[in-house]
């Protein structure tokens, strides 16, 4: 990636979903208006996915009542995504949409695609309301990722945008204290 795409307004895609046990369409329109995490993750049937995808899975409730969608993204087909939400107990749990992207449009367009592999990387994006991606995170194929702590960028991103200007400090939960930043702070922090 050789631009950030941070505050860049997500690029348009078409894609099907597998959804509450439905195949669905889900695009780039469905991600505005609202709060939306996407997720995406190498591959279904594999190792450390199940546990992230499982642990976002119990963070779920929580996200929806802070107004957040989520949506996992692998290269896999939606057709897979069912296979495996029927084999899985792990992923039996999923209630957000699982998107199949097999053409890596989206993948692409986020900037994790991993060419030699058709493959995406575990990259992590939080999007306002806008479209604009305000939290882009990528790891390696063997790093995964915490629900917790996106939950708090999360709450930290829309406390930023519902607060003109202040800013969350490192660590920041909800009820501590922010920074608004000034000459007056230069230098005393």
């Amino acid at each position: 990636m050789t631009q950030s795409l941070i505050n860049t307004v997500i690029k348009p895609f078409k894609a099907t979903a597998f959804h509450n046990g439905e195949f669905v369409p889900v695009s780039d329109a469905d991600l505005k208006g609202k709060w939306s995490v996407v997720m995406f993750y190498p591959a279904d049937f594999t190792f450390v996915c199940p546990t992230e995808l499982g642990d976002m899975a119990d963070h779920y409730a929580q996200l929806t009542e802070m107004g957040v969608e989520v949506y996992s993204v692998s290269t896999d087909t939606h057709f897979t995504h069912k296979a495996w939400h029927d084999a899985s107990d792990t992923i039996r749990k999923i209630e957000f949409p699982m998107i199949g992207d097999p053409t890596g449009v989206i993948s692409r367009n986020f900037g994790v695609m991993i060419e030699e592999e058709g493959l995406a990387l575990r990259g992590t994006f939080v999007i306002n309301p806008e479209g604009q991606i305000k939290v882009a995170e990528i790891h390696d194929l063997g790093i995964g990722r915490s629900a917790k702590e996106l939950v708090r960028k999360v709450q930290a991103a829309q406390y930023v945008a519902s607060h003109d200007g202040e800013v969350c400090p490192a660590a920041w939960q909800p009820g501590a204290e922010t920074l608004a930043p000034s000459l007056d702070l230069v230098g005393k922090i």
